[in-house]
C-alpha cells in the first residue's frame, strides 16, 4: 500500500500551460500570428526562453533575408519625378482597383416576392386559420403563404373583431386581400392603384355609419295621442353597450392604421365624415366630434370641408343650447367650441361666408372669444395662452370685417361730401329762429387756410338767402349776421397774430359770386340779392366803392343804361343801397350807370312819385288831415304800386332821408299819440312790405321811447313779437332788450307797469343780455303784479258753479256793464285760483242761451261782443290771462258740449273768441288745440257735427289765413287787429305747436275722404288746406324741421286706412306742403332733376318719396291694388334709376327709397338690378371702360342703401327673382370673361382693377340675397369661379399683385363657391365647384401667404404620404441624372416584408446574403452591392462583449465616438448593485437580487482570468501597434465600493456619464457623481472584483465635489 502511494507521489505533474480565454478572438483570420493583448500566444518559443544574452541584449533574429534592410521607396519616387503623367498613373491603377472590385460584387438577385395567394378553407380550418391569425405567437410567415377566401365587406370586419386579431396583423391581412382583389385589375390601361383604397373608405364608412346609426334618440311624445311609448337604445344596457364600445373602438383602431398608410382615401373619408356631421344627431355628435377631432389638421387643409364642417359645428352648439341636456353635453360642447375656435385659428377663410354669418354670427363670435384654455401656472405658458387668444380675436375681428363687407352692412358714406355738406349746412340754416343765439351757430369754419370749403360755404349761404326755394324773409338778415360774426372774429385773430384781416378776401368771394353765380343772373331774385349786399354794404363787409372800380378796370361792358347788351352787374349797381355814401361815391355810381352828361336820373323822378303815393296813405304826417281808416295792408299796399315797383335804392332812400327823418320829428314835436300811432301802423306796412327792417326797426324804438297809451304800446309790443325772428337775425336783440327795459322803467316811474310790456322783456331777455341785478328786478315785478292781481289768502272765497249775473249781461245795453260786472267779479273771487275757469263756463253757457233771447243776427253780434269785452275784461284781473283756463276748458268739459252747440251759437261763440284774439284774450293755438284740432279728428276718424266742422274751419281761417279786415262789428275790424291775429299765430308755427298743426294735416287729408261728410264742406276743407300749407310762414316752419312732417305722416292712425283714394289723396297732401304742386293726378312722377340736385329740396323729396314707397308696399300687400300698385312701383323705380347719374343721386335716392317694406325693397333690388344689367349689356365687354361701370357703381349705392335695414333680420331679406339672377350673373360672366383675357399696360392697369372690384362687389351684392337657383345660373356661376381663380392668381403674382383687389376676388370666390346650391345627398361632393388645379401649377411668384390661402381653395388634399416628393430617375449616357414622373402610391401592393424562416445552412449567415424579397423591389432604389458588411449589434451582450475585446486592443483602431457610445451603454440589471435596483424598481427584493448575482458570478467569468492590472502589462515590452498604454500606475477607483456618508440619501442621477479614457486621466479628471453608493460587504475600495471585464473598473466617472 505504501509504495502504491509512493508511486503515486512520483508522477510529475504537469507544467501549466498558459491559454487564451474562448471568447478572445484571433488577431487574423487565416494567419496564426496570436491573440490581442495575450503574451505569449505559443509557449516555449525563443522570445520565451530567458538567457543572460536574451536579458542583456534581447532576442537577435536572423535575417531570412536582404531585402529586409532594402527600400523600394527611393525608385517609386525617382519613377514618379520621372513621369510624365504621375497623377494619371495613380488614377488608373486606383480605377483598375475599383473595376476589379466592381466586377467580384454579385449583382441584386432578382425580386422573389409572391402575394399570398388566395385558398378556399372548410369552415373548421378557416377558423384555425383566423385562430393563428390572432395569436401573437405565430409568425405571419407561416401564415403568409396563402389567405383564405370567403367572406367580404363588413363581415370581413366583424370576423377580425370577433377574433380578436391584432391591428397590425389585421392590417397585414386586410393589404393582402386587397392585394388580391386587385391582382386582376394591374395590366389594364385605366388602373389606378388607389382606387380600391377608395372602395375600402366607402367599406369602412359605411361599417362606422352602420354603428353609429344605431344610436338613436326617443321620438317626441305626438301631443293628444296617449300612446306609451318605450325606447330602447344600444348604449342603453350593458351588454349591448360594450360590444357597441368594442367593435366600435376596434374599427376606429383599425381606421387610423388605414388612414397612416394610405389604405383609405383620405378625401373620400373626410367627406363622409363631415358629412356625418351634418346630419348626425345629438347623441351621436357625441362620438363624431371626437372622430372629427382626431382627423381636423387634415379638414383643415381644405376649405371645402372645412366651410360645412363649421356651419355643422354651430349647428350643433345651437342645437345643444336650445335642448335641455344641456348638462350632460359639456364634453361634446367643449370639443365643438375649441374645435370652431381652431378652425379661425387655422383656416379663418372657411369662416368667410356671408350666408354662415347672417344665420349665426351672434353664437360665433361668443364661441371664437370664449377662453377656452385653462390657465397655468408658468407664466411662459400663460403669455403664450394670452398670445394665441390675441390672435384668435385679431383672426376673427377679420372674419367679422370681411363678412360684414360682402353683406353691405355699415353705414353707406354719401357718394359726395360736398352734396352732403351743402346738406347739412341747408339743415342747419332753416333751423335758425327767434330762439336761435346767432354767435353760437358755427357755419363757418375758423380756419381760414381750408379757403375751398369757406368758399363753398359761402356761395351755399348767399344762394340759401336769395333762392326762392326756400321759405322766409330772415335769409338775407341771417346770412349777414353770419358772415358779420365770422369777418369780426377773423379780423380779431388776425390782429392778435399780426396778419393780413380777411377783408380783401371776402369781398373778392362775393364778387365772385355776383359775377358768376347762376342765381345771381336770374332776374327775379335781384330784389333779395339787393336786400342781401345793402346789408353788407352797411356794415362795410362789401365795399361798394371797390365793386365799381373793379368793373371799371376790367372794361365792364353794359353797366351804362345806353349800352347792350345789359350786363348782370348794370342791375346790381342799380339796385344796391347806399347807407352810409359820401357824394363822390353817389356821383360815381350816377356816372357809371347813367353817363357823364347826365343832370337828372329815373331814380330822382321815382322818389318824387314815392313820396306823393306815402302822402296820399298818411295824410296825417304831412298835410294834417285824417288818415283813412285801412282795414288791411293789401289795402295800404294798393295804394303805393310805384312804391313796391321801384328798385332797392329807391326804397332805401326815400325811407332813410325822408320818410322816417319826418317820422321822427312829429314824434319830437309831440303830435297827437293817436294820430301817430295810426300813421305808424301804416308805416310799419309799409316797410315789411320792402323789407327795411332797419327802418322798421328804427321807427319802432323811436315810438317805444314816446307812446303813453295801453293800445299804443300792446301795438308796439306785437310789432316787436311779429318780427322776433327777424330781429334775432339781424344780431339787434341786445338793442331791443335795452329798450324795452327803459321803456318798463319809465313807465313803472309813471306808476303805470305794462304787464305785457315786463313780459316781452322777459321773453326777449331769455337771461342772456340783462345784468343779474335788472334781472331781478324784472322778478321781483312780475311778483308784484301777480300778488297785486291775485293775492294769497289763507281761505279764499269759493267760487258758485253758477253765476247768475254772467247771463245777465246779455241784455245790459250798458257799455260799462261788462267792465262793471268783471271788475265785481275780481273783487269777489280774486283769491281763488278757478275763478277765471267758471267765469269762461258760465259765459259759454250763457252763449248758447243768447240765440234763444233774441233772433237778430246783429244783436246777437252786439251781445258777444259784449260778452268778449268781459271776458277781455277778466283777462286783465288774471295774472297769467284767461288763454290757460280757457284752453283747459276745451280739453276737458268743453270737448262735447262743443259737439252739440247748434249753428247760431258757434256764431256767437266765434264772435267772442276773435274778439279775444285780437285783443290778446286767446291764443290762436289756445283756439287751434280746442276746437280745430278736434273738429278735424272728429271728420277723420267718424262722423263729426257739420256746424263744428264749419266753424272749426271757418276759425281756422281767420286766425291764420285771414289778412283783411271786416266791414262791421265782427273783428277784425281795422288794420290794428289784422296785425294783432298776424302777432298771434307766429307762434303756431313755431314748436312746439307747430307739431300739433301738422299733426292734424293726416286727419284733415282723412276728412277730405269721407263720404259720410257733406261734398262742400269736404272741398271747403281741401282749400283751407291747401291755402294753409302754401302759407309762407307755415312753409318756413316746416322746412325749419321736415322730420316734424315725416313723423306726422308716417305714423298717423288716420290713413291707416290703405284704400286707393286715401294714399293719393295722402302723397298729394304731401307734396302740396313740401313743394309748390297741387296735382294729384301724377303723384308717382319723378321730380324736376334740379329739384333733386339741389341741397334746397332734396331732403322734402326723400321724405316725399319715403311715403311713397311706405304707401306701395302696403298696397303690394294687398290684393285688390297689388296690381296697380305694381305698375306705379314699376313706373317710379324704373324712373328713378334713368335720372340717376352721379353718386350725390346714388346717395340720396337710395335714402328716399329706404325705409320700404320687404316687397318693395325686393322690387327696387330687381328693378335696378335689370337696370344695371341693360347698361352692363349695352356697352362692348372687350374694352376697359371705368365710365359705365362707376355709372353701375352709383346705381349699387342706392340698393346698397335701400337694402341696409334688412340686413340684421335675415328671415325677411328681399328675394331676387330667378330671371333677373340668371340674366344678371351672364352678364358678369360676360365681363369676367372679357377682363380676364386683357393684357393691359401700367397706364390700364388701374382701369382694369377698378372694373374688377366694381364687378366683384356685384357678384357679392345679388349673391347676399335669396335666389332661386336654375341650372343654367349654376353652371354660369361655376364657370365665373374658373374666371375668379384665374384673375385672382394673376392679381397675386409679382407682375400684376394689387393687395386691394386680391382680398377682394378672394372673398368673392368664396362667396361664389358658398351660395351654389349643393345638397346635402349620399353623394355629396364640397369639392365640386372648387378650382381643380394642382400646387405645382402655381406660380412661384405667389407670396406665401396667398399660396396658402389658395392651397386650401384647391381639389387636391396636400399629399403625406411615402412617396411625397419621390421621382423616377435615371442616368442619361452623359452620367447625368434624369428626373421622370412621380412615383405611384400602390399602398396596396406594398405589402408588409415579414422576413423569412431562419436558414439551417450558418454559411448563409456568414456570406451577408442580400435577399431581394419584399413588396417593392430593390430595383426601384438603384439597390447595389458595396461589397462591404455592417457588423449585427442587435444580439444581447454584444456592446459588453465588444467592451471585453476592445479592453486587449490599441486605441487607434475604434472612432472616438464608437467608443463613446460603446462606454456608455449600460445595463442596469446586471452593472448596478442588487440595493440600487431595488430603490431604482421598488416591487424587486434587494436579497434576491443579491442571492441571483451570487449564483451566476461563475457563469459570468470567462473561464481563465483575463483581468490584467494595467500597471503589471506595462511591463512587458509591446509592438508599436500595441503601445497605447502608459507606463504611469493608475489607481482603479471603484465606485460602487466607495463608502458613503450622508450622501447617500441623496436621489440618484443619471449614471450614464460620457467615459474617458483611463490613460489619459489625471488625478484632476477624476469626479465623484452625486449619489447614492452602497458599500458592498467583504471588499475594499481598492479590489476589483474578479467577475468584471477589465473594462468595467473604468466605468463609472466621478465628480469632485
Amino acid at each position: 500500500m505504501r509504495e502504491k502511494k509512493e508511486e503515486k507521489q512520483a508522477e510529475p505533474l504537469p507544467v501549466y500551460e498558459s491559454h487564451p480565454p474562448g471568447w478572445l478572438p484571433k488577431l487574423h483570420a487565416s494567419a496564426d500570428v496570436g491573440y490581442p493583448g495575450f503574451h505569449p500566444p505559443r509557449p516555449r518559443q525563443d522570445e520565451d526562453v530567458l538567457t543572460t544574452a536574451t536579458i542583456k541584449d534581447g532576442l537577435p533574429y536572423k535575417l531570412p533575408v536582404s531585402v529586409e534592410y532594402f527600400s523600394y521607396n527611393k525608385m517609386i519616387n525617382e519613377k514618379f519625378q520621372n513621369a510624365p503623367d504621375t497623377m494619371g498613373l495613380l488614377e488608373g491603377i486606383m480605377n483598375e482597383i475599383f473595376v476589379r472590385r466592381a466586377d467580384r460584387i454579385p449583382p441584386i438577385p432578382a425580386s422573389t416576392f409572391k402575394i399570398p395567394t388566395r385558398v378556399t378553407l372548410n369552415d373548421a380550418k378557416r377558423q384555425a386559420w383566423f385562430a393563428d391569425l390572432a395569436n401573437p405567437d405565430v409568425p405571419l410567415h407561416k401564415l403568409g403563404k396563402s389567405v383564405p377566401h370567403g367572406a367580404k365587406g363588413h363581415d370581413l370586419l366583424d370576423l377580425l373583431h370577433s377574433n380578436n386579431v391584432a391591428i397590425p396583423r389585421a392590417v397585414w391581412f386586410l393589404r393582402v386581400f386587397g392585394a388580391n382583389e386587385t391582382a386582376g385589375l394591374r395590366n389594364k390601361p385605366n388602373y389606378v392603384p388607389t382606387q380600391y383604397s377608395i372602395d375600402m373608405a366607402i367599406l369602412v364608412t359605411t361599417y362606422l355609419r352602420k354603428q353609429i346609426s344605431e344610436i338613436t334618440l326617443p321620438s317626441a311624445p305626438r301631443p293628444g295621442l296617449n300612446i306609451k311609448q318605450t325606447f330602447k337604445g344600444v348604449l342603453a344596457e350593458a351588454d349591448s353597450r360594450e360590444k357597441w364600445i368594442s367593435r366600435f373602438s376596434y374599427c376606429l383602431q383599425l381606421l387610423r392604421t388605414f388612414y397612416a398608410e394610405d389604405l383609405v382615401d383620405h378625401r373620400t373619408f373626410l367627406i363622409w365624415l363631415v358629412h356625418q356631421m351634418v346630419t348626425c344627431n345629438l347623441a351621436q355628435a357625441g362620438f363624431i366630434i371626437r372622430l372629427v377631432d382626431e382627423y381636423l389638421d387634415d379638414i383643415l387643409a381644405s376649405r371645402a370641408l372645412t366651410r360645412p364642417l363649421s356651419e355643422a359645428f354651430l349647428m350643433k352648439l345651437s342645437e345643444i343650447r336650445s335642448s335641455c341636456a344641456t348638462d350632460i353635453l359639456k364634453d361634446t360642447d367643449y370639443l365643438l367650441k375649441t374645435n370652431l375656435q381652431r378652425v379661425c385659428l387655422a383656416l379663418p377663410d372657411s369662416l368667410v361666408s356671408p350666408k354662415l354669418w347672417n344665420t349665426y354670427s351672434p353664437l360665433l363670435e361668443s364661441v371664437i372669444l370664449e377662453n377656452t384654455i385653462k390657465p397655468a401656472a408658468d407664466r411662459h405658458i400663460q403669455k403664450n395662452i394670452r398670445d394665441l387668444r390675441y390672435i384668435i380675436s385679431e383672426r376673427f375681428l377679420d372674419i367679422k370685417t370681411r363678412n360684414e363687407a360682402m353683406l353691405f352692412k355699415g353705414q353707406i358714406a354719401e357718394g359726395s361730401a360736398r352734396l352732403g355738406n351743402a346738406v347739412s349746412c341747408v339743415k342747419l340754416l332753416n333751423s335758425i329762429s327767434s330762439d336761435t343765439i346767432m354767435s353760437s351757430v358755427v357755419y363757418f369754419d375758423q380756419d381760414t387756410s381750408a379757403q375751398t370749403d369757406f368758399k363753398d360755404k359761402l356761395d351755399l349761404l348767399l344762394t340759401w338767402s336769395v333762392t326762392p326755394l326756400q321759405y322766409g324773409d330772415h335769409r338775407p338778415l341771417a346770412a349777414v349776421t353770419l358772415i358779420k360774426i365770422w369777418r369780426d372774429r377773423a379780423c380779431d385773430r388776425a390782429s392778435r397774430r399780426d396778419v393780413a384781416t380777411p377783408s380783401e378776401f371776402l369781398q373778392d368771394q362775393l364778387f365772385d359770386w355776383l359775377d358768376s353765380s347762376e342765381v345771381s343772373e336770374e332776374k327775379s331774385n335781384v330784389r333779395s340779392i339787393a336786400v342781401l349786399f345793402g346789408k353788407l354794404v352797411k356794415y362795410e363787409i362789401f365795399s361798394y366803392s371797390s365793386y365799381i372800380q373793379r368793373l371799371i378796370a376790367r372794361a365792364e361792358t353794359g353797366l351804362s343804361s345806353a349800352e347792350e347788351p345789359c350786363s348782370r352787374h348794370r342791375s346790381f349797381l342799380c339796385w344796391i343801397p347806399l347807407y352810409k355814401a359820401d357824394a363822390s361815391l353817389v356821383n360815381q355810381r350816377k356816372v357809371t350807370l347813367y353817363g357823364v352828361r347826365a343832370r337828372r336820373t329815373p331814380e330822382e323822378k321815382t322818389e318824387r312819385e314815392i313820396r306823393k303815393e306815402i302822402r296820399g296813405v298818411l295824410p296825417s304826417l304831412f298835410e294834417g288831415t285824417p288818415d283813412p281808416i285801412w282795414t288791411s295792408a293789401s289795402a295800404v299796399l294798393e295804394h303805393c304800386p310805384i312804391l313796391f315797383s321801384a328798385n332797392r335804392f329807391e326804397q332805401v332812400r326815400t325811407f332813410r332821408q325822408w320818410l322816417i327823418p319826418h317820422f321822427q320829428n312829429c314824434l319830437r314835436v309831440k303830435m297827437e299819440h293817436a294820430i301817430l300811432f295810426k300813421a305808424y301802423l301804416v308805416t310799419i306796412e309799409l316797410l315789411a312790405a320792402t323789407k327795411c327792417f332797419h327802418s322798421l326797426l328804427d321807427l319802432t324804438i323811436a315810438m317805444l321811447e314816446h307812446t303813453r297809451g295801453a293800445d299804443s304800446m300792446n301795438g308796439l309790443i306785437g310789432t316787436f313779437h311779429r318780427y322776433a325772428t327777424i330781429w334775432n337775425c339781424m344780431d339787434v336783440m341786445p338793442i331791443i332788450v335795452n329798450a324795452l327795459d327803459s321803456a318798463h322803467r319809465n313807465w313803472k316811474a309813471r306808476g303805470v307797469p305794462s304787464h305785457p310790456l315786463l313780459t316781452l322783456l322777459v321773453k326777449f331777455d331769455n337771461r342772456r343780455y340783462l345784468s343779474e341785478e335788472a334781472r331781478k328786478h324784472l322778478v321781483a315785478d312780475l311778483e308784484a303784479f301777480t300778488l297785486a292781481l291775485q293775492p294769497r289768502v289763507q281761505n279764499p272765497e269759493p267760487v258758485p258753479a253758477v253765476l247768475p249775473q254772467i247771463l245777465l249781461l246779455a241784455g245790459d245795453p250798458n257799455p260799462n256793464a261788462p267792465s262793471i260786472l268783471a271788475n265785481g267779479l275780481w273783487m269777489k273771487y280774486r283769491a281763488s285760483t278757478d275763478w277765471g275757469w267758471k267765469v269762461w263756463d258760465n259765459t259759454v253757457a250763457s252763449l248758447r242761451q243768447v240765440p234763444t233771447m233774441t233772433l237778430e243776427a246783429e244783436a246777437r253780434s252786439a251781445c258777444a261782443l259784449r260778452y268778449g269785452s268781459f271776458l277781455w275784461k277778466v283777462d286783465q284781473h288774471l295774472p297769467n290771462g284767461l288763454d290757460g283756463d280757457i284752453l283747459a276748458w276745451f280739453t276737458g268739459p268743453g270737448r262735447a258740449e262743443l259737439a252739440g252747440l247748434s249753428v247760431e251759437v258757434w256764431d256767437v261763440l266765434k264772435t267772442v273768441l276773435l274778439y279775444l284774439a285780437v285783443h290778446g284774450g286767446v291764443k290762436t293755438t289756445t283756439v287751434l288745440t280746442g276746437v280745430v284740432y278736434p273738429a278735424w279728428q272728429m271728420g277723420g276718424s267718424g262722423n263729426v257735427p257739420e256746424q263744428q266742422l264749419a266753424a272749426a274751419n271757418s276759425l281756422c281761417c281767420d286766425m291764420l289765413l285771414n289778412e283783411e279786415g271786416r266791414v262791421g262789428d265782427m273783428p277784425p275790424t281795422n288794420l290794428f287787429e289784422v296785425q294783432y291775429i298776424q302777432t298771434n299765430r307766429q307762434s303756431v308755427f313755431c314748436e312746439p305747436n307747430f307739431s300739433a298743426l301738422v299733426a292734424s294735416i293726416p286727419a284733415l287729408i282723412s276728412l277730405e275722404n269721407n263720404k259720410d261728410i257733406p261734398d262742400q264742406l269736404r272741398s271747403d276743407s281741401t282749400s283751407l288746406r291747401g291755402k294753409l300749407c302754401h302759407d309762407p310762414g307755415f312753409r318756413q316752419g316746416a322746412y325749419r324741421d321736415l322730420d316734424i312732417i315725416r313723423h306726422a305722416f308716417e305714423n298717423s292712425p288716420y290713413l291707416a286706412d290703405q284704400s286707393a283714394d286715401l294714399c293719393k289723396r295722402e302723397i298729394a297732401g304731401l307734396k302740396v306742403i313740401l313743394h309748390d304742386a297741387n296735382d294729384e293726378t301724377n303723384i308717382y312722377d319723378w321730380p324736376e332733376v334740379t329739384s333733386l340736385l339741389s341741397p334746397w329740396k332734396i331732403a322734402a323729396t326723400t321724405i316725399q318719396m319715403q311715403l311713397q314707397v311706405k304707401q306701395l308696399g302696403r298696397a303690394l300687400s294687398q290684393e285688390s291694388t297689388v296690381d296697380i300698385a305694381s305698375a306705379n312701383l314699376n313706373r317710379l323705380t324704373t324712373i328713378l334709376f334713368q335720372h340717376t347719374k352721379t353718386a350725390e343721386e346714388a346717395y340720396y335716392v337710395a335714402e328716399m327709397a329706404r325705409g320700404a317694406d320687404v316687397f318693395v325693397a325686393a322690387k327696387f333690388i330687381n328693378s335696378g338690378l335689370q337696370c344695371m344689367n341693360d347698361i352692363l349689356t349695352q356697352h362692348n365687354s372687350d374694352a376697359v371702360n371705368v365710365d359705365y361701370l362707376l355709372r353701375v357703381g352709383e346705381l349699387l349705392r342706392i340698393l346698397v342703401h335701400v337694402s341696409l335695414p334688412f340686413r340684421d333680420t335675415p328671415a325677411v331679406t328681399p328675394a331676387i327673382e330667378p330671371p333677373v339672377q340668371e340674366a344678371f350673373v351672364k352678364t358678369i360672366h360676360s365681363h369676367f370673361k372679357a377682363l380676364s383675357g386683357q393684357q393691359t399696360n401700367v397706364e390700364e392697369s388701374s382701369h382694369w382693377m377698378t372694373s374688377l372690384t366694381v364687378l366683384s362687389r356685384l357678384l357679392q351684392f345679388i349673391l347676399s340675397f335669396k335666389c332661386g337657383w336654375t341650372p343654367k345660373s349654376k353652371d354660369t356661376a361655376h364657370d365665373i369661379t374658373k374666371l375668379i381663380f384665374d384673375l385672382m392668381l394673376r392679381c397675386a403674382c409679382e407682375d400684376y399683385l394689387d393687395l386691394c383687389l386680391y382680398p377682394i376676388l378672394l372673398d368673392t370666390l368664396l362667396v361664389v363657391l358658398d351660395e351654389i346650391p349643393n345638397e346635402m345627398k349620399a353623394n355629396y361632393d364640397p369639392y365640386h365647384y372648387y378650382p381643380n388645379t394642382t400646387l405645382e401649377e402655381l406660380s412661384p411668384d405667389i407670396p406665401p401667404e396667398y399660396r396658402k390661402q389658395i392651397a386650401a381653395l384647391l381639389v387636391d388634399l396636400p399629399s403625406r404620404t411615402v412617396v411625397t416628393d419621390l421621382v423616377n430617375s435615371y442616368r442619361d449616357t452623359d452620367g447625368k441624372m434624369v428626373y421622370g414622373s412621380p412615383v405611384i402610391n400602390k399602398p396596396w401592393e406594398w405589402i408588409e416584408n415579414l422576413g423569412e424562416p431562419p436558414s439551417s445552412d450558418p454559411k448563409d449567415e456568414e456570406r451577408e446574403v442580400v435577399k431581394n424579397s419584399g413588396s417593392i423591389s430593390l430595383d426601384h432604389f438603384g439597390t447595389r452591392h458595396t461589397g462591404e458588411s455592417i457588423k449585427h449589434t442587435g444580439a444581447e451582450g454584444y456592446w459588453k462583449t465588444e467592451g471585453m475585446v476592445r479592453g486587449f486592443e490599441d486605441g487607434l483602431t475604434e472612432s472616438v465616438f464608437i467608443r463613446d457610445w460603446r462606454e456608455t451603454r449600460m445595463n442596469h440589471e446586471t452593472d448596478l448593485s442588487p440595493e440600487i435596483l431595488a430603490r431604482l424598481k421598488p416591487g424587486l427584493d434587494a436579497e434576491a437580487l443579491a442571492a441571483a448575482e451570487k449564483s451566476g458570478a461563475t457563469a459570468k467569468n470567462s473561464p481563465s482570468s483575463s483581468i490584467v492590472s494595467r500597471s503589471s502589462t506595462s511591463q512587458y515590452q509591446h509592438s508599436p501597434a500595441l503601445s497605447r498604454q502608459s507606463s504611469s500606475t493608475i489607481e482603479i477607483i471603484d465606485v460602487d465600493n466607495m463608502p458613503t456618508n450622508a450622501s447617500t440619501t441623496k436621489p440618484i442621477r443619471d449614471t450614464g456619464k460620457r467615459k474617458a479614457s483611463l490613460a489619459s486621466l489625471s488625478d484632476d479628471e477624476i469626479e465623484i457623481i452625486e449619489g447614492p453608493v452602497v458599500p458592498r460587504a467583504g471588499t475594499s475600495s481598492k479590489k476589483q472584483k474578479s467577475n468584471k471585464a477589465p473594462h468595467i473598473a473604468s466605468k463609472t466617472k466621478s465628480k469632485k465635489r
